[in-house]
């Protein structure tokens, strides 16, 4: 499924998360589909220069889910595990109501973007929402520009990730086990948009909080242009592998141009509460078929951190006699 809304800046993603069967139960294959549209207003970021953005406002929803899990949704009873991904584009400003339907105190802490103390999401800053509560946080977006010394700050285009902070303890890290967290991407003006996106959570031991081999099965049509976010989480450090394909260690996994030295790479290893993301064409110089997404330390990957990245022909089919519909 793509966006209708590709060519223009969105405040979070329409695209299909695809997932196998064993985690289909739990995690909807479309998030946002049905959220209503942004409210959109005149307004700025609080970075450098042309930041004019837009101010937006979304609705996040903290709620429990099977096997004493959590996870936060844009719809009363739609939480999932990872929540929605939420797009902004430099310069922009967004409001998020977030509603606490849990039994507990839980919060939404980001990283990457601007924000004050009230919107931390900490119990240190007293930025917690109470059970059957709500309470609004303000993220802001800047473009790279000048500061005041000559020096050059950078701007918030990225990916990024937002979680609990209060859950099991003042870190979140029982709310973390339980799957409250979810991806961020901001974009620079400019930037190519992909045709799928897919979110990869190593945590602790599992992908997506799912463990024992049932990790998400991503599926795109072979030549698709397809974004990776990779997100880490819980106390392990992992490797992200996938095979058959390569990207650019950069902020977009692709190069800026044939003088561009950066190093392409198919293997990155990182660490908890790291992010990075990449965009690639599927199948490029390799063809259709079920290609392996891992963890690349390999008693991890013994123990069942592997999933499939599924690239089909335009009829569905993959070499071998796999098909996907």
């Amino acid at each position: 499924m793509t966006d209708s809304g590709a060519g223009t800046r969105r405040f979070f993603s329409r695209r299909a998360f695809a997932t196998g069967a064993a985690a289909a139960a739990v995690v909807p294959t479309v998030l946002g589909a049905s959220a209503a549209a942004p409210k959109d207003k005149p307004g700025e970021g609080s970075g450098q220069g042309n930041d004019k953005g837009t101010v937006r406002e979304l609705t996040l929803y903290m709620e429990n889910l099977p096997n004493g899990e959590m996870g936060y949704g844009l719809e009363p009873g739609k939480a999932s595990i990872p929540g929605p991904l939420i797009e902004l584009t430099e310069g922009d400003t967004m409001h998020i109501e977030v509603v606490n339907n849990l039994d507990v105190a839980a919060s939404l802490h980001v990283h990457g973007v601007d924000y004050d103390v009230a919107s931390d999401g900490t119990k240190m800053n007293d930025s917690v929402v109470e059970p059957g509560g709500r309470r609004t946080y303000v993220w802001r977006t800047h473009a790279p520009g000048p500061n005041h010394d000559g020096t050059w700050e950078a701007g918030s285009a990225g990916y990024w990730h937002y979680h609990d902070h209060n859950v099991g303890t003042e870190h979140g890290t029982g709310g973390l086990k339980k799957g409250l967290y979810g991806p961020v991407i901001v974009r620079r003006k400019g930037d190519v948009l992909p045709d799928k996106q897919f979110t990869v959570v190593f945590n602790d031991m599992t992908i997506n909080n799912k463990a024992h081999h049932e990790a998400p099965t991503l599926t795109a049509v072979l030549g698709e242009r397809v974004e990776f976010i990779v997100i880490t989480h819980g106390d392990f450090f992992h490797t992200f592998h996938v095979h058959g394909h390569r990207w650019v260690d950069n902020r977009t996994g692709i190069l800026q141009g044939p003088q561009d030295a950066s190093a392409v790479i198919d293997t990155k290893t990182v660490g908890p509460g790291d992010s990075f993301g990449f965009q690639v064409i599927a199948g490029a110089r390799v063809g259709a078929g079920a290609w392996m997404y891992h963890c690349h330390v390999q008693s991890h990957a013994d123990m069942g951190m592997v999933g499939v990245f599924l690239v089909t022909e335009a009829d569905g089919t993959v070499p071998g006699g796999m098909s996907h519909h």
